[in-house]
């Protein structure tokens, strides 16, 4: 007994040792979000990518015209976190620099940049809703996202065309990460389709990818209307303006992409219901690619993601006034409510599943 409390003792100063260091970790949180803010900004991996690995911190500092010392230290922080990779070679004393897949990212242009997307997360008015997340929490009848910007975030958006823009371009980022792994996976769901209508469809990357992916589909990328104007003209996709809450255009099957979590259950089964009136009963198909948070109650993860969807969740609850990612017992009844017969999940390479709901 006396032996199990001095163990018991040891093992409740080593939690109290490692809590005082592990807290520094939060406190400063925030740094690698900015850090890799300025290393866009600032163009380090499109001048890398552009010059040539690896590239003297002296070359950087001088493309740049910024001072070496400066540069260094953010150089440094970037490596420490495997971003960029740090090389010496024997012709200079000065630090070289390499691309990573990762810093690759980062680039401002590129198939696979999430440069908009680290962007619009940490630009003014998306950061300082974090500020307000306890009146949603309270409930005192006020959004984070209203409480620190005045509005929501959607007529934010459109009073402030700069801030859309970017937004639609961060949800394009997303696409392009997420489309190839859903054509990968899933590639049999869009068999035997001739239309597909993308609803909240953005500036069209998604749907166009679609389309060029299986070249027999007819697309309609479907928004607001002040989005679909701006929207890019892709063969094979017709832009159409609308709301979704009132009525979803006809086509054989409905694309739902990084929408859903943006509304209560209540909004959801709206929107879920008016997309099942848009497919035929017989064959049609409303296809949803979004986050499932596993519980403790529910099959082994699939893949090491689990963290970053309940981060997201949190960005959700800061952005928006009513949405949450949803679990797999959230997403069964909210299909059941909507009127959804069947459906089944099936997990791909990024933070979203894809759902398949039939009427």
């Amino acid at each position: 007994m006396e032996e199990t409390q001095k163990e018991l003792k040891c093992e409740n100063e080593e939690d109290h040792r490692r809590a005082k260091f592990e807290i520094w970790k939060y406190i400063f949180g925030f740094v690698e979000m900015a850090v890799m803010k300025c290393a866009i900004e600032l163009g380090i991996a499109d001048i890398i990518e552009n010059h040539g690995n690896p590239i003297t911190l002296f070359e950087l500092s001088s493309m740049l015209g910024c001072s070496p010392s400066q540069l260094h230290r953010i150089m440094r922080f970037l490596v420490h976190r495997r971003i960029f990779i740090e090389t010496n070679t024997s012709q200079s004393t000065s630090p070289s620099y390499s691309q990573t897949p990762l810093s690759r990212l980062l680039m401002k242009t590129g198939e696979h940049s999430m440069a908009a997307f680290v962007l619009m997360e940490s630009s003014p008015p998306m950061l300082a809703p974090w500020h307000c997340l306890s009146a949603r929490v309270l409930g005192n009848g006020s959004s984070a996202f209203e409480a620190a910007n005045g509005e929501d975030l959607w007529s934010y958006t459109i009073a402030n065309p700069a801030h859309g823009q970017l937004f639609n371009e961060a949800m394009a980022c997303g696409a392009r990460v997420t489309v190839p792994a859903i054509v990968d996976k899933c590639s049999d769901m869009f068999e035997g389709i001739g239309t597909v209508v993308d609803v909240g469809g953005g500036n069209g990357t998604a749907l166009g990818m679609l389309v060029k992916a299986f070249p027999w589909i007819r697309g309609l990328n479907f928004d607001l209307p002040h989005v679909v104007c701006a929207a890019k003209k892709t063969e094979g996709v017709e832009n159409v303006g609308g709301d979704m809450f009132d009525c979803v255009p006809k086509a054989d099957a409905v694309f739902v992409m990084w929408v859903l979590h943006d509304w209560e259950d209540d909004e959801c089964i709206q929107i879920l219901k008016k997309c099942r009136e848009a497919i035929p009963k017989e064959k049609g198909k409303v296809i949803m690619v979004e986050a499932v948070i596993l519980e403790k109650d529910d099959a082994k993860e699939e893949d090491d993601l689990s963290d970053v969807k309940l981060m997201l969740d949190m960005v959700i609850m800061a952005h928006t006034n009513t949405g949450k990612e949803r679990t797999l017992k959230d997403w069964v009844y909210v299909l059941g409510q909507a009127g959804f017969s069947r459906h089944t999940i099936r997990p791909i390479d990024a933070i979203q599943s894809v759902i398949e709901a039939f009427p």
